[in-house]
């Protein structure tokens, strides 16, 4: 089908068929979905600084609840359940890369934290500009580009919606795996019967680090990613890790070298990592991340010609056909503006008109930039970071030129930066999803109040769940690294503070310049290279179990083959589910100080036979799930 066939596509439930879609079932089960993979998203994120798309699993989960537990029998129910899912897990994705950096950057300065209402209205507030931004686009985008633009992700939840006598095998891999997650996490990191990371330092004259983070979520991670770009970043972490901190502790010497406070050979591995690698690794990422926007320039400027030209078609006609109506242009414009005074006026916000209008205006374009990348290489591909870090270079610029810097000065940039990574993400997700409504014939504007739904009830319980994590643990420790919101701070500081080891960054530049004169994808090798090894190692496990599948090692067809690499993706994203629910109760643990360690510890013997066991059930599960039938 080429791009210009959108107009014979005929959807799986025809414009004249009405079906039950938003309903209470739909919007209360959709609702539980989007807080739960919202607050496994932020957990994952703060731990791993990775998310994952919630729309397969949220697919397979609602599929499970409305058709085999309720007994309904409407594939629009399921995708609005599916389409309110989503929303969760997209919206805690773009609010842990902002928020906790203004916890790490209000400590650093001793000023007060964000408050509940702050966190609350910022989530809400770019959630709600992230679908509005994308209503528009929807005809020049998903319709009138089928063909041509593919939306990985939203045409494989059609796939799973319209293949639902399979719901009940694929609902079981992701239980099976949200099951397997929690009795792991439970074991290691509430029983404490043995530790989670394992890791050995080689004696100087060659103090290399090799080691793991042993945990389920952080094997999904690996074979959801594959095995490609697991060992991209497993390739950074060596550079780090097995490279650069040796370099730097043969070289250091008693030396003490700024951001450090102490001597580099009184520093160990970790302390070295955290005063100098990680600065090394952010440059990387911030390189990597500028050069996938710069390179997106050509696909910016076809979408706004596109948009442009059918103007009038697209925005100003309502149509009367059910499959083809959106919300109405004056509403969106309305709510629009409507959000915008209030992020002028609402004293929790502070951001006033200038603040106000830079949203409306990055926001949107970047909306544009986010639904158009999504839609060509998937939402894994979208390089959130360099936008968000574009804007808040530009925002930053601008604020320094206004007046003179100050604290509440450098809070609206951090506000900035924050509603906008949230409207990326969220106008990537609503694509997705409008996607997957269009390919399985459903009513456009249901699903787009769907996703609002979805970002004021996450909205509202996410804050919850930030300050919980915060409380347990803090941002920036070992538990929650938050390496995204890290980077954002140090970007932050450096454009309105000058706090930047400029030498450090611009050593990562040049590493990021080197992996692309390779035509190697820089964003995997920085994230490895910013990354602690522990988690590479273990991404790179998941990887290689996914590569087994890949290869052709084993004799499937391509039809076999893809169902069980499906079938390995719903139980890694399950494990991931399952620790990160499980996560979340332990900070709860943590806080009301409740310990239900049982006193036994097996030792690292005990990580390597548990952890040997779990990927063995992982490849039950993948590869070697229904060979002999």
């Amino acid at each position: 089908m080429n791009k210009h066939e959108y107009e014979s596509f005929k959807p799986f439930v025809s414009a004249n068929v009405v079906l039950p879609e938003l309903t209470i079932t739909s919007i209360v089960s959709g609702i539980i979905l989007a807080v739960i993979f919202g607050a496994v998203n932020a957990y994952l994120g703060l731990k791993v600084g990775m998310t994952i798309s919630a729309s397969i699993p949220a697919a397979v989960v609602s599929m499970s609840i409305t058709r085999y537990l309720m007994k309904r029998d409407s594939i629009l129910e399921n995708n609005m359940v599916q389409t309110i899912g989503s929303a969760g897990e997209s919206l805690a994705a773009g609010a842990i890369f902002t928020i906790p950096a203004m916890f790490l950057w209000a400590r650093g300065v001793d000023v007060r934290l964000p408050s509940m209402g702050f966190i609350i209205l910022v989530n809400i507030f770019g959630g709600l500009l992230g679908v509005l931004f994308m209503i528009p686009l929807r005809k020049a985008l998903i319709v009138k580009e089928h063909g041509y633009l593919p939306y990985p992700e939203g045409s494989a939840c059609a796939e799973v919606l319209l293949a639902g006598e399979e719901g009940g095998d694929k609902a079981k891999a992701t239980f099976a795996g949200m099951g397997l997650g929690a009795i792991y996490k439970i074991l290691t990191d509430g029983f404490k019967l043995f530790p989670s990371r394992l890791e050995y330092v080689f004696p100087k004259p060659f103090p290399a680090t090799i080691g793991g983070d042993f945990l389920p979520a952080i094997l999904g991670v690996g074979f959801i990613i594959g095995r490609r770009t697991a060992g991209f970043m497993l390739a950074g972490s060596i550079l780090g890790w097995v490279i650069f901190i040796p370099m730097i502790v043969a070289f250091g010497g008693d030396l003490v070298v700024f951001p450090a406070n102490a001597s580099i050979a009184s520093l160990d591995n970790m302390g070295i990592w955290n005063y100098y690698i990680r600065y090394i690794g952010a440059g990387a990422v911030a390189f990597g991340g500028l050069l996938a926007l710069i390179k997106s320039i050509p696909l910016i400027y076809g979408t706004i010609v596109e948009t442009i030209r059918g103007y009038n078609e697209m925005v100003y006609h309502y149509s009367m056909i059910r499959t083809d109506r959106d919300l109405p242009l004056s509403t969106v414009i309305l709510g629009i503006l409507f959000i915008g005074f209030l992020l002028t006026v609402t004293p929790v916000i502070k951001l006033g008109l200038i603040g106000s209008i830079i949203v409306i205006v990055f926001g949107y374009f970047f909306a544009t930039v986010s639904s158009r990348i999504v839609g060509l290489i998937g939402s894994s591909s979208n390089p959130i970071s360099g936008m968000t870090m574009a804007t808040l270079l530009v925002t930053g610029m601008i604020y320094k030129r206004v007046g003179p810097v100050n604290p509440s000065v450098i809070i609206s940039v951090f506000t900035i930066g924050s509603i906008i990574c949230i409207i990326i993400a969220m106008a990537g997700d609503t694509s997705q999803d409008l996607k997957t409504g269009f390919l399985v014939g459903a009513t456009p504007y249901k699903q787009q109040v769907g996703e609002m739904i979805g970002v004021i009830s996450t909205g509202i319980v996410l804050g919850s769940i930030l300050l919980l994590l915060d409380s347990a643990w803090g941002f920036g420790t070992p538990e929650l690294p938050a390496p995204q919101a890290t980077l954002i701070k140090l970007v932050v500081e450096g454009v309105m503070e000058g706090q930047l080891p400029w030498i450090l960054i611009f050593i990562g530049i040049g590493v990021g310049l080197m992996v692309e004169v390779l035509q190697l994808p820089i964003l995997p090798i920085a994230i490895g290279l910013y990354l602690p090894i522990h988690l590479s190692t273990i991404i790179f496990a998941g990887g290689i179990i996914r590569g087994l599948l890949e290869k052709e090692w084993f004799d499937f067809d391509d039809y076999e083959r893809k169902l069980k690499i499906d079938s390995g993706v719903l139980f890694a994203s399950g494990m991931i589910a399952g620790e990160g629910v499980i996560g979340i109760i332990f900070a709860l643990f943590a806080v009301l100080n409740i310990s239900i360690a049982v006193g036994i510890n097996l030792g690292w013997i005990g990580t390597i036979i548990i952890f040997a066991t779990l990927v063995y059930v992982m490849l039950r599960w993948s590869v070697f799930k229904n060979v002999e039938e």
